[in-house]
Formats: C-alpha cells, sequence, structure tokens
C-alpha cells in the first residue's frame, strides 16, 4: 500500500482530460476513469497475499473528500484486523424503530401469546417516541433518560419492564453489529446511580366480579351472538385463561371424552392441562364445529388468525362492566372456597396453577381429572341457575 496520501487534487479529479485507467490518490485509494469517461472510486489492499479490492461509489456523487474519508476507515480496519468488505456489506443500520420490529420479529416464536408481544410493541412505541427516529447507534444515556423520566415515578412497574426492554432491543442492535460499547439503558452499575429507587407497587388483583353476580351476568352474555361473547362464556365455564381460549385449536377437543387438552407450549407454567368438559361447554363448541372455517375454535375477523387479543374486554366494556377477563378466575376461585366443600388443592389445579413444593409435585403424577370434573360441573350448575 502506498505511503503517500492525497495525490490527487479536486481540480484534477474533474477534469475530463484523465486517461482512462486507476489514478492513486495514495493509501490504497484509486480514482478510476473508464472508456466511456465516467468514474469511480476504489480501494484496495493486501489480505493473506491476495489482492483484494472495494468500490466506494462513483464521482461526483462521492466527492474526493468523502472517498478519503472512506479509504481512511477502511485502513483502519485493515490495521485492526478486520475485513472492510464484509463490514461494508453488513446491513445498514436501522433506526431505533426499525431496530424494534427486527428483534420482536427475531423473538417471534418464543412469546407465549398474542398478548405478550402487544404488550412489547405497545410499550416500545408509546413511550419511545423521542428516540424511535434515532439511529441505535446514535442512541445514549440523556436518551433513554428523555424516555424514562416522565414516567419513572408515576408508573413505575411500566417504567422499569420499559427499561428493560430497551435494554434488550439495544443488545440485538450491538450483536447485530449496528452498536458498540456500554448499553446505556443497562441498571446496574449506570441508570441505577441516576434514577431514583422506584416504589415498588402491591401486586394488585384483577378487577373481578363477585361470584354470585357472574350467573345473571352469563345470562346476559349468552344473548349476544358475537364470537367474542361465545369465547368469553366458554373461559368463564371452564375457568380458563383468555389466551387459552382464544388460541385453541380443534385439535385440543375430545368430544368423545369431553376433554380440552391445552399443550405446554400454550400453558402459562410450560406444562399439558386437561379441562373437562361439561355440556354447555360443549354445546358451544359444537355448535362452533359445525360452521368452523379453519382450525380454530374462536377465529378472529382476519383467516387464519384467532381472535383479538382485547376482543373479549372490548366486549365487557360495551356490556358497561367494569372487570377483566382474568378476574373471573377469581370469581371462580372464590365461589370454590366459599360454597363448596372441594379440597383447595383441586380448585387450584381447575386453574392450573402448581400446588404444593417441587418434591410434593414430583410424587403426585395424576391431574384429579374426575374431582375436577364434578367441580366444574358444580361450577357450570351455579352459573346456570336462574338469577
Amino acid at each position: 500500500m502506498a505511503r503517500a496520501l492525497h495525490k490527487l487534487t479536486e481540480k484534477g479529479t474533474a477534469s475530463t482530460k484523465l486517461k482512462v485507467g486507476r489514478h492513486s490518490d495514495g493509501g490504497g485509494l484509486y480514482l478510476n476513469v473508464a472508456k466511456a469517461g465516467t468514474k469511480s472510486w476504489v480501494f484496495m489492499w493486501t489480505a493473506s497475499g491476495k489482492r483484494r479490492e472495494m468500490g466506494l461509489g462513483s464521482y461526483p456523487a462521492v466527492s474526493l473528500a468523502k472517498a478519503r474519508r472512506a479509504a481512511a476507515g477502511a485502513r483502519e480496519a485493515i490495521s485492526e484486523d478486520r475485513d472492510p468488505l464484509s463490514e461494508r456489506q453488513k446491513e445498514a443500520e436501522p433506526s431505533f424503530a426499525e431496530c424494534v420490529d427486527r428483534f420482536l420479529a427475531s423473538m417471534e416464536s418464543s412469546w407465549r401469546n398474542d398478548k405478550h408481544r402487544a404488550q412489547w410493541r405497545m410499550t416500545l412505541t408509546t413511550y419511545c417516541e423521542p428516540i424511535r427516529r434515532k439511529r441505535v447507534s446514535e442512541i445514549d444515556t440523556n436518551d433513554v433518560l428523555s424516555v424514562l423520566t416522565p414516567i419513572w415515578t408515576s408508573k413505575p412497574e411500566t417504567a422499569s419492564r420499559l427499561r428493560g426492554r430497551i435494554e434488550r432491543v439495544l443488545d440485538y442492535a450491538k450483536v447485530k453489529g449496528w452498536r458498540s460499547g456500554e448499553n446505556p439503558a443497562l441498571w446496574r452499575g449506570h441508570l441505577k446511580n441516576i434514577l431514583p429507587a422506584r416504589q415498588r407497587l402491591s401486586r394488585g388483583h384483577h378487577a373481578a366480579m363477585p361470584y354470585d353476580a357472574v350467573p345473571s351476568f352469563m345470562k346476559r352474555l349468552r344473548q349476544s351472538e358475537a364470537v367474542a361473547a361465545r369465547a368469553l362464556e366458554f373461559t368463564i365455564l371452564t375457568a380458563a385463561r383468555s389466551g387459552e381460549t382464544r388460541e385453541a385449536v380443534w385439535a385440543e377437543i375430545d368430544f368423545d371424552n369431553a376433554i380440552w387438552s391445552i399443550p405446554a407450549v400454550r400453558m402459562k407454567a410450560g406444562r399439558e392441562h386437561r379441562v373437562p368438559l361439561t355440556k354447555p361447554a360443549l354445546q358451544i363448541l359444537q355448535n362452533l364445529h359445525d360452521t368452523r372455517i379453519g382450525d380454530l375454535v374462536f377465529p378472529g375477523q382476519k383467516r387464519g388468525r384467532p381472535l383479538s387479543v382485547m376482543a373479549m374486554d372490548m366486549l365487557l366494556r360495551r356490556l358497561k362492566v367494569d372487570v377483566t377477563v382474568h378476574g373471573f378466575r377469581s370469581s371462580f376461585r372464590d365461589w370454590a372456597g366459599e360454597e363448596t366443600s372441594f379440597a383447595r388443592e383441586v380448585a387450584e389445579q381447575a386453574l392450573a396453577h402448581a400446588v404444593g413444593d417441587a418434591t410434593e409435585r414430583a410424587y403426585r403424577r395424576g391431574d384429579a381429572l374426575q374431582k375436577r370434573r364434578e367441580l366444574m360441573e358444580a361450577w357450570t350448575a351455579f352459573l346456570i341457575a336462574q338469577p
């Protein structure tokens, strides 16, 4: 590689009288003049005894000064045993918003459900407006603070989750080669020394309906013909989580034995859960099965997609009922504890909760299906009783 630098001049580079061929600017940078008179920049170097070259763009779109900066960057990479051509061929650096999209896409298979994915996207969109258009390599501590400070004390739980999610996105950017250095969203040893210790909120309960009001609500629910209404009715009858209902497929339903087998991958605890189905629950399924259009038991408006994450919540709002879908599990648990003599363990297993310590669970091989069937029959009888 030639030692002399900056041999070319602006006037000489622009001249139309340059001969066809390569004209050295020194340091591996050449201006290539084609027979047609067009000009382009080339950087050349030797690696492992082989001559290599990398185009830097055409002239005058790429000026002499810009070509020199690009060549300087290439020389620096070579001095550090890096391959400038490979580095240039990496994906173009995205904005924070684009990086969020790519990160979420890369994590697609790891999300438990659509609600989890929607929560990540919502927080990284709603609260990150100040940094969404910035290149990920440009985001620093002040940028992260501009996002977190407004909600750090007013929404401590949300702010804490958001900080962790920003950290994950920026770690992803670093692995992809778009960032270097310390993560500005890091808590320990970094933001911990800037932001005040957050006040942890006591874990609240999902708003629940008193169990003695549920039968009357079920009667109202049965008057609606919407898929969301059937999904919510089925969810209450089975004491299931909303995500378990929304993503149910027909292959999980055993009509002959009246069992809904939810695979481990869709369960919060990561274990298969068998749900005994009562006659009203089976009737809901049978009616839907007769008019099915795909694998999903409760299909959404888009073909092949499940019912929307918010569908049942919006139904409750339209009915002017100030409770959550998840809260009906609490209604069920309160009813089982107050109105029945079923063992606590049976009620907890009906909710797919882990019962006992690890040793106790290791010795309990069964899932008390028959006892749970009796419990769910009693719950259904309570729900369909005339209010």
